[in-house]
């Protein structure tokens, strides 16, 4: 719920998976970005879901009943938002930055657990810039542009599982001190309103309280915890559920 407040806050644009409900939806919202006051990144996850081993199933198989190059490392992009996108942006967004995230070998994946529990862990991202006035013109070449470039982040996911680098220059990005700043500034208002809360309500003042206090936070461990596993589950029941959504695009 608090999440799901915070996106709203934030203008994240709600879709529901379906082009006819979402094309709307998603070309209004890019639209509104034209006259956005300040600079700003728009994130687009093209392969529109999560990676797990049943869809990349699901994307083989379909990859090879239409004669594609059937992935590895991969879901089949769906070009779809990605083409509205470049079409209502180009003209005010000056650059496409293709982004590829792999998780060396030996180097655990990172978890909303592990986050929780303040364990690191080692993230390897390639970055390319993409000019938009390099992009092609019409929908259908910027949808063959997309599908390319995902053509060719599957061969060097290959590449990197094969040497564990991208054979380019790694960059350490370190910890960025406003980043940083902001943590320490919401943390230590939350300790001061929780300090506060629990000096008015003299709620640590009594064994009952303690127990009380004891079992809300218990309760709300458990609860994280359920949400944790549900968020790490395979919502896909079959290969064959995402094979559909897939030809849907």
């Amino acid at each position: 719920m608090v999440i799901g407040w915070s996106m709203w806050f934030a203008e994240y644009l709600f879709l529901e998976r379906s082009w006819a409900k979402d094309e709307k939806t998603l070309k209004s919202g890019l639209q509104r970005l034209k006259d956005f006051p300040r600079s700003f990144w728009l994130a687009l996850f093209v392969e529109g879901t999560r990676f797990t081993p049943a869809k990349l199933l699901a994307a083989q198989e379909y990859a090879v009943s239409q004669g594609l190059t059937a992935p590895r490392n991969v879901l089949i992009p769906r070009t779809k938002g990605f083409v509205s996108a470049v079409s209502i942006m180009r003209d005010f967004v000056p650059a496409i930055y293709d982004t590829t995230v792999i998780i060396p070998e030996d180097s655990p994946k990172p978890t909303m657990l592990r986050i929780l529990q303040g364990q690191s862990s080692v993230v390897h991202v390639r970055i390319k810039r993409h000019s938009m006035s390099d992009m092609p013109n019409s929908d259908e070449d910027v949808s063959k542009w997309c599908k390319d470039i995902f053509v060719a982040k599957d061969a060097l996911l290959d590449k990197h599982i094969a040497t564990g680098t991208f054979d380019e220059e790694i960059i350490p990005i370190g910890r960025p001190v406003k980043s940083l700043m902001v943590v320490l500034s919401w943390s230590c208002l939350l300790l001061y309103g929780a300090h506060r809360f629990l000096q008015w309500t003299q709620l640590l003042s009594t064994w009952k309280g303690v127990i009380l206090f004891a079992s809300g936070l218990a309760m709300v461990t458990a609860v994280m915890h359920v949400f944790i596993m549900f968020s790490q589950a395979e919502r896909s029941s079959s290969a064959k559920a995402a094979r559909d959504r897939v030809k849907k695009d």
